[in-house]
């Protein structure tokens, strides 16, 4: 049954592998249930019923995502977007949760029938090749710049912004010992090493105080804020500008992680196109809906899709497997803390490396291609936003073929969503 519906052989991948895959993804990803409702704390949405309505919200698009579109591709509540709904929206501009969740409810309605009219496909389809091979390897820096931080070898500076962690601290030598041997399983060609080595790490993390046993292991889970959106209230002709932030925000991270991802997985093809990407893009739309309803912010497609493609990941079966744990989640939340960050971060770091190698497929004798896809490579991890470095690298992309004067090699999707994006950095 698994073979007629995910095609596992003709994908070159097998149970063993898609399992593997699922579980490193859950691993790296799982955070999301803890740090999410701390994060909507702060818009004034309780802690508890937050943590079930966080595995819930993840759970169900990336069920219908690997059924659905039979990609490995895993979604939960962006990073992000869910601090500028609390910090921005909420406190900033003095609004209810409750209407913040119908502003993703509308900015995702939006984008769904941007989908169901091939628009957002078209755009993704308009993306020059270099311009694609530059979001995949910016996404690899952010992905291991991220690592890095929770790793402890990277850390905030008044005055440098960033600077040099301390290895004096108990986190960060058990998550560098954590690369270590990752690195030597990957050497090994060591089937499963990063979920191996994330195991590995867990344990020596808990034998030395930096992880902890849970209290308890089954909580059960509250629901009280699902379905709690105020949608009137998002449709307000003041919150215009806030909702279109949010709908570029989410259109082209998603497009962004996609590309990433299916990129390093060999989905791609020759000429820059997702097969089955309508699929895609309609699950990752509905998605943002979904994660509104059930009060957890905007739910989007994960970069840390990559770490389970990274150990073969292939099918659609990576995504059910991860779906299946978010859906225990729910009921097991407290448990899923056993991993600590300090255990994940040397993955992320090994899967931000494997993400880079497709630098070398990017023209960089050609300035007209290069200087944009550079933008974009080091925009994303500087502003720790996807939508950030792709709009960099498309406003780049449209002014250097002007002013070489080769308008006609300017798609014009390319043209108006660089007009877009030049507009919401202004605004």
């Amino acid at each position: 049954m698994l073979e007629r519906v995910f095609k596992l052989r003709e994908n070159n991948t097998d149970v063993r592998t898609e399992v593997v895959a699922g579980l490193t993804t859950f691993m790296t990803m799982a955070y999301i249930i803890f740090v999410n409702p701390s994060v909507l704390e702060k818009a004034g949405l309780p802690y508890v019923p937050t943590v079930a309505a966080t595995a819930l919200a993840a759970a169900v698009p990336t069920l219908l995502m690997g059924f659905l579109t039979n990609y490995p591709f895993a979604l939960a509540s962006g990073m992000g977007l869910n601090a500028v709904l609390a910090y921005s929206v909420v406190q900033g501009q003095g609004l209810p949760w409750q209407t913040a969740m119908g502003i993703i409810f509308v900015e995702g309605a939006i984008i769904t029938i941007l989908v169901l009219t091939r628009v957002r496909e078209s755009v993704m389809n308009a993306i020059p090749m270099s311009l694609k091979r530059a979001i995949g390897v910016g996404i690899g820096l952010l992905i291991a710049y991220i690592g890095m931080q929770q790793a402890g070898w990277v850390t905030g500076h008044p005055a440098t912004l960033t600077s040099f962690g301390s290895f004096h601290k108990a986190e960060t030598l058990v998550a560098t010992g954590g690369l270590i041997i990752i690195l030597i399983l990957m050497a090994w060609r060591v089937r499963g090493s990063i979920l191996i080595g994330i195991l590995v790490t867990a344990a020596i993390a808990l034998a030395s105080g930096v992880g902890k046993l849970p209290r308890e292991w089954v909580a059960i889970p509250d629901f009280s804020t699902f379905g709690k959106l105020d949608i009137l209230g998002a449709l307000k002709l003041g919150l215009v500008a806030t909702i279109f932030a949010f709908l570029i925000t989410d259109f082209f991270d998603t497009m962004g992680t996609v590309i990433g991802v299916g990129g390093e997985a060999g989905f791609v093809t020759k000429d820059g196109k997702l097969p089955r990407l309508g699929r895609v893009l309609l699950v990752d739309s509905l998605a943002a809906v979904w994660g509104s309803i059930c009060s957890a912010s905007s739910v989007t497609t994960y970069i840390e899709s990559a770490s389970g493609v990274s150990v073969g990941g292939r099918t659609g079966l990576t995504a059910v497997v991860v779906g299946l744990l978010f859906l225990l989640a729910v009921f097991f939340a407290p448990a899923v803390a056993i991993v600590p960050a300090a255990a994940t971060a040397p993955a992320l770091i090994v899967v931000g490396f494997l993400l880079m190698a497709v630098v070398r497929e990017i023209p960089f004798d050609n300035l007209e291609e290069a200087f944009p896809a550079f933008l974009t490579i080091i925009i994303i991890p500087l502003t720790f936003s996807i939508s950030r470095g792709i709009g960099y690298g498309f406003i780049a992309y449209t002014l250097v073929k002007l002013l070489r004067g080769k308008v006609r090699e300017i798609h014009p999707l390319m043209a108006i969503v660089s007009a877009l994006f030049a507009l919401s950095f202004v605004l």
